[in-house]
């Protein structure tokens, strides 16, 4: 029998596989998603996050791949380009669509962890 927790995430999996299916905003790459999260952590924990700072994590891949993904994702809608008091720097921020889908996928999470302790 598989334990409460297993079942909560197993039951979330369940239900962000649907939301991704009926999209709010169109499909990334795997390596978008990964840049996706690490604004949306910056978003989180009200750090400033900027394309310099993402060019730096080299786990990533190159500069000039990277840049083609932000401009990817901003065409997307996942993103947007802020500026800051320099105005060689920009700011990487969640648009209001992608605070939609994390919001949308909060509820999930909290809905399968509800269905789990029934």
């Amino acid at each position: 029998m598989k334990s409460k927790p297993t079942s909560a995430y197993l039951r979330f999996l369940h239900l962000a596989k649907a939301i991704k299916e009926v999209p709010l905003l169109p499909g990334l790459e795997p390596i978008e998603e990964k840049i996706l999260e690490i604004v949306a952590d910056a978003h989180v924990m009200k750090a400033r996050l900027s394309v310099k700072d993402l060019m730096n994590k080299s786990e990533l891949g190159s500069p000039a791949m990277l840049h083609g993904r932000l401009q990817s994702m901003r065409e997307k809608g996942w993103i947007a380009l802020a500026p800051t008091e320099d105005a060689r720097r920009k700011q990487l921020e969640l648009t209001p669509a992608s605070l939609q889908y994390f919001e949308k996928l909060s509820k999930l999470m909290s809905k399968a962890v509800k269905a789990s302790d029934k």
